[in-house]
């Protein structure tokens, strides 16, 4: 497993070249910008290359006129421990993801842990001790959320404030637990709430054992701050009720690779037609029984893309921005203050699209060509996605 260590700087970075630069913003999501400037993992100018101040650079990068868009950000992961699944007996799928873009991941449980504890003393202590491991170990230098209760019978609000006190911040799915009941569920997440702690809910039909089938109703009524894999994780709720929920609910919609893929295109489509795609974000509910997907959200994009008919620049925002400003994160924007985390993107070597957005539009996979995180470079052309027709290079520095 790559141990990145974290708190390592980056100094002063110039990017420079930049062809087309994806903000992650859905109200703004093409940006007029060629140069980026980072100071130590930050960001601290976007435009153009003579307003920049481009000198005492410790790294210094051409883009060659390929893509930048904000790292893409996994809603809805399941890690266990450091890189290791044991769903799929996998190592190093975390920092195989990073090769196809992703930069941060959000843990939605970590159910998948051999003898997982469900009592409340159990489940409290696995859950910050994932998210102390975690917050201390980067595999490949990816930024994973984790430490995510299953919440169970029994739990009081003193529970969800030693949570909060001891640094959690997600509830992991609801429905994976005891707690199935929207009345149960509604007094949990408001405790979470009142904590500081962001709750997701298992929407559809049960995925591993213990979990249950969580219907239109109980979703509406727990009121959880996402509506996790609206789309089925693996089973979805029928199409009716998933718009229905995108319509009488105000909570995120999450839309994720391990799930129906149909309902994946109908639920982007009800986003767009209710006038709220701000609130689509974008997941691969993995590791699971579907497997580990490296490249999930880059399929997730060109799927939604291509089959919802919603203009690539668009789908990227719910990668990117969309899921930073409804979890709360400091990266997913091309804007000053955030953290720079990027991936460089490109056209794939014989796509039929005549640029990376078209032939996204078209369906296939862009090349990823570096990955950025922190400021850093953590690789350059990616292992995993076809290659990109260009690549960006470092011309001065590490």
């Amino acid at each position: 497993m790559a141990d990145i260590p974290v708190g390592e700087k980056s100094g002063k970075v110039v990017i420079k070249n930049i062809g087309l630069l994806l903000s992650g913003d859905i109200d703004r999501p093409i940006l007029d910008a060629e140069t980026i400037i980072i100071q130590d993992g930050i960001i601290t100018a976007v435009g153009k290359f003579k307003d920049c101040d481009t000198t005492d650079a410790k790294t210094t990068i051409d883009a060659r006129k390929t893509s930048l868009a904000p790292g893409l950000i996994d809603s809805h992961v399941h890690p266990v421990a450091g890189d290791w699944t044991p769903r799929q007996s996998q190592l190093n799928w975390i920092e195989s993801s990073m090769n196809g873009g992703v930069t941060t991941m959000i843990s939605a449980g970590e159910v998948h842990y051999p003898g997982r504890p469900k009592d409340i003393v159990g489940l409290k202590a696995l859950a910050i001790t994932a998210q102390r491991a975690f917050d201390s170990f980067r595999p490949g230098g990816v930024k994973v959320l984790a430490g995510a209760p299953v919440i169970e019978k029994g739990m009081v609000e003193s529970d969800f404030k030693e949570l909060a006190e001891a640094g959690v911040s997600l509830l992991g799915e609801i429905g994976l637990g005891s707690v199935k009941a929207g009345y149960e569920a509604k007094e949990m997440v408001a405790w979470a709430r009142k904590h500081g702690i962001q709750s997701t809910i298992h929407t559809g039909g049960p995925s591993v054992p213990g979990s249950g089938y969580i219907d239109k109703e109980t979703v509406l009524e727990a009121d959880a701050d996402i509506i996790g894999h609206i789309n089925g994780g693996h089973t979805s709720l029928p199409m009716k009720h998933v718009c229905d929920l995108c319509e009488q609910s105000t909570r995120g919609i999450e839309i994720v690779h391990n799930g129906n893929e149909k309902v994946a295109i109908g639920a982007a489509r009800a986003a767009i037609e209710l006038k709220c795609p701000h609130r689509v974000l974008l997941g691969t509910d993995g590791p699971a029984g579907s497997g580990v997907q490296p490249l999930g959200i880059l399929r997730m994009i060109a799927l939604i893309s291509s089959m919802a008919d919603i203009p690539a620049e668009l789908v990227f925002c719910f990668a990117t921005g969309n899921t930073a400003r409804m979890r709360n994160l400091n990266c997913g924007l091309i804007e000053v203050g955030r953290a720079a985390d990027f991936v460089f993107m490109d056209r794939a070597q014989h796509t039929a699209g005549q640029t990376l957005l078209e032939s996204v539009q078209l369906g296939d996979l862009p090349g990823v060509g570096m990955v950025m995180i922190d400021g850093l470079v953590r690789c350059g052309r990616s292992r995993n996605t076809p290659p990109a027709t260009e690549v960006p290079q470092v011309v001065a520095g590490h």
